[in-house]
């Protein structure tokens, strides 16, 4: 079994990195990983000022995956999470859903009792969850902080043990980072935070060969959500919906009427979160309408 420790991380997804680690599809990779604040918290006493705010939202990695390609598709089978007992929260003023309100920038720790979070007396189901995970924009650089097609911050709280990951691939070898671990987040992430933990993701990655999704697509036990962006609410929604649709064609092979009719009665838009420079909206579709292949593009001859 390969394993990434926690002293390789990147700021952002870029195929300038070099490979932390190389891996053949069907091989399980262990992700070491550092909570969103890169460490820094250790009392609620912390001043957010005191923090180096370029150390945070660090992702494990990258990993280059033999075989994949610029038109592929990178699974990533979530076998595990394990955390930290402890995590942290944070408000900030000026960020968050209600960043036009006044506030004081305040600290909380947040500690794990089996399988609840104690918030002050208030007992959470956890639900450990990856915030970050994503692959290499085909140029540039993009940071950890940050969304797009190419996965990266999109704080989807169903990226979970038991749930699988379609990231379209940009660059030879994909480069895989992940971080940003939460022990639960609610949809949304709504004051910029949520139980932000260190701890160890192990995945088990695999390639699809000459086709890709046009945006990250999870798969769980019952449906398929593509995880769509936007710079507004509104935006994502169109391109979570305008995607939707047109699987929906492919799969049924129906006109654009039909198949946005269909759309409306079967799928369901959620919010991920609102609280970064993009927004994230998912459609899921219940996997009795549809299948990955009606979702992945043909790219190349594989």
């Amino acid at each position: 079994m390969i394993r990434i420790p926690r002293s390789k991380v990147v700021y952002s997804f870029s195929p300038k990195h070099s490979p932390a680690a190389y891996a053949k599809p069907g091989e399980v990779v262990v992700f070491e990983t550092i909570d969103a604040l890169g460490g820094q918290i250790k009392s609620e006493n912390t001043s957010l000022e005191s923090l180096d705010w370029t150390k945070v939202n660090p992702a494990t990695g990258p990993l280059y995956v033999e075989g994949a390609e610029a038109g592929d598709t990178l699974v990533v089978d979530i076998l595990d999470i394990s955390t930290e007992e402890q995590a942290v929260i944070l408000v900030v003023p000026g960020y968050g859903a209600l960043h036009d309100k006044k506030f004081n920038p305040k600290v909380k720790l947040l500690q794990r009792r089996r399988d609840y979070l104690l918030f002050n007396n208030i007992e959470i189901p956890v639900k450990p969850m990856i915030g970050v995970i994503g692959v290499a924009p085909p140029e540039g650089e993009v940071p950890t902080g940050s969304l797009g097609a190419h996965g990266g911050n999109m704080d989807v709280a169903l990226i979970t043990r038991g749930t699988k990951l379609y990231l379209p691939v940009f660059v030879k070898g994909a480069l895989l980072a992940i971080g940003d671990l939460h022990l639960v987040q609610g949809d949304g992430e709504l004051c910029v935070s949520a139980a932000e933990v260190s701890g160890e993701v192990m995945v088990r990655v695999d390639v699809v060969k000459g086709k890709r999704p046009r945006y990250p697509v999870l798969e769980l036990e019952d449906r398929y959500a593509i995880l769509a962006f936007g710079k507004t609410l509104d935006e994502a929604a169109y391109r979570a919906t305008e995607e939707a649709v047109e699987a929906l064609k492919r799969a049924h092979n129906l006109n654009f009427e039909e198949a946005y009719m269909l759309a409306s009665l079967i799928v369901n838009l959620r919010i991920n979160q609102v609280v970064d420079p993009l927004k994230g909206v998912r459609a899921e579709i219940p996997k009795k309408y549809i299948d990955i292949d009606n979702i992945l593009v043909e790219t190349k001859q594989s």
